[in-house]
């Protein structure tokens, strides 16, 4: 057992216990957020190196053996998605220290975000399906108070839907594990994956999986993504960029759990529908993606044309699709927050999301425009950045496994992003300056270090793609050989 499994866990939920009773020394609380989330990195980091050399991790809670107790469990992935989500919490958290306001970070900002990581982190890994459901809950509802932060006429409107939304999708995650449950009697996914392995995928256990499959589709945006491009424009920049790049990714993740893990047996059925469901979500977000002239509504789009491309590499079941898929939820993860940042400066700089009245940026602020610019090229799978290895291997796993209409709607979709981003870019940046220094409304100080720090990170995805392969690689293979995670946990 590997007791390192619960610190992600602990270490910010315990910090954000303590930042409740210090709600109003702001500085105290910057300090500690930073200190906890740099801890929870440095925890990530000797997990996968744990990872690398003697296989999956586990931990029983209590001395419980599974599948009677509470069971963590850390493989290459969820390990990989912790560094990850750590790196995207701190270069947020920097970027909120200026932006938030005094007053919204005294109402327990700090507390908020930590327990929101908390949940994120306790989503990757748990090995028990009823404690999924109980961090998701812990990640929702601090992201429900969260997205009121500021409380504009706009944002309790979209904090309504997203709310409303998330309530049923939760009251179906319910009903699933109650359905599960009384079919296997266990809610231990290793134990899950034997039951059902035993029993066979019957009809009854495939409704459920698609009972499932509504659950974090809604979470993740899969074609169920009617609350997200208002949900996600409405917060404040630090927030909208840390739920564009987790958020998604958690219902992402227990997508590729549930079916690899458990609900593997007819894929001519399940994964055919994800598959199907992928390219309408491309389809759908490069439309929205091109058709609008709003910044914010713009980059809310890319995030639904990326699940879908995503969701491509998990429905091939081949190593290079799974491989391309992990890669390109870490590039994307990286990359979204990254825009989204980005995009909050523009309008923090202009005042406005309106792409017809900006123009010339790069000019007065040419780091910010360069930045873009190459998180643009990354989006869009040029070499050799982040996002290229990922593209590549996604559309090599869904021609191996047949899937050629699902490849060819992916280059399609690049497509759309390519022609979304550059005019973003060409509108926003290029051009004549519209705007004077002084009718500018606010400034980059103290915005540009987050945002360099996520350029130099999805760089070095790209540009380090070899270093990365081999953990990469091997996330890949204990997803698609689900008795590496099976044997690890009764072990």
């Amino acid at each position: 057992m590997n007791n390192l499994l619960i610190a992600p866990v602990v270490i910010p939920l315990l910090i954000g216990m303590v930042l409740i009773i210090f709600h109003t020394n702001i500085h105290l609380q910057r300090v500690l957020s930073l200190i906890a989330l740099l801890a929870t990195a440095a925890v990530s980091g000797l997990l996968i190196n744990q990872i690398r050399l003697d296989g999956i991790q586990t931990l029983q809670l209590g001395g419980w053996e599974a599948p009677y107790g509470i069971s963590f469990v850390g493989d290459m992935f969820s390990a990989l998605l912790l560094l990850v989500t750590s790196i995207v919490a701190i270069c947020c958290l920097i970027y909120a220290f200026p932006t938030i306001g005094r007053k919204q970070q005294k109402l327990y900002f700090y507390p908020l975000f930590l327990f929101l990581i908390t949940g994120v982190n306790g989503s990757f890994l748990t090995g028990d399906l009823f404690n999924l459901y109980v961090f998701f809950e812990l990640f929702l509802v601090a992201s429900y108070v969260l997205i009121t932060l500021g409380g504009e006429k706009r944002q309790l409107r979209e904090s309504l839907k997203y709310i409303f939304t998330n309530i049923i999708s939760s009251s179906f995650f319910l009903m699933g594990v109650a359905y599960l449950y009384s079919i296997t009697g266990t809610l231990n996914l290793a134990h899950l994956s034997l039951r059902i392995a035993e029993a066979g995928q019957d009809g009854m256990i495939t409704t459920v999986a698609f009972l499932f499959l509504i659950v974090f589709a809604l979470k993740a945006g899969l074609l169920l993504f009617f609350w997200l491009p208002g949900s996600y424009s409405a917060p404040p920049t630090a927030i909208a960029a840390l739920f564009a790049a987790l958020l998604t990714k958690v219902g992402i993740y227990a997508i590729f759990r549930m079916f690899t893990l458990i609900f593997y047996h007819e894929p001519q059925i399940t994964h055919l529908f994800i598959g199907i469901l992928a390219a309408v979500t491309m389809i759908l977000g490069g439309i929205g993606a091109v058709g609008f002239w709003d910044l914010k509504k713009i980059l809310t789009y890319n995030v639904i044309i990326s699940v879908g491309f995503i969701i491509a590499g998990l429905v091939s079941s081949t190593t290079a699709g799974i491989s391309g898929a992990i890669y390109y939820l870490l590039h994307d993860m990286i990359i979204k927050a990254l825009i989204f940042l980005i995009g909050g400066t523009v309008v923090h700089l202009t005042g406005t999301s309106n792409l017809k009245e900006i123009s010339g940026l790069i000019r007065r602020h040419p780091q910010l425009g360069w930045m873009f610019f190459i998180a643009a090229l990354s989006m869009v799978g040029i070499p050799p950045l982040s996002g290229f290895l990922g593209k590549v291997f996604i559309t090599q796993g869904t021609f191996e496994a047949g899937y050629f209409w699902l490849g060819g709607i992916g280059l399609v979709a690049s497509l759309f992003i390519l022609f979304s981003m550059m005019k973003l870019f060409m509108n926003a940046f290029w051009g004549e300056m519209l705007l004077s220094e002084e009718e500018e409304v606010g400034t980059t100080k103290g915005l540009l270090v987050p945002i360099l720090l996520l350029t130099v990170v999805s760089l070095a995805l790209g540009i380090g793609a070899e270093g990365i392969a081999g953990y990469v690689t091997q996330a890949a293979e204990e997803l698609l050989n689900p008795s590496l995670y099976i044997q690890a946990v009764f072990d």
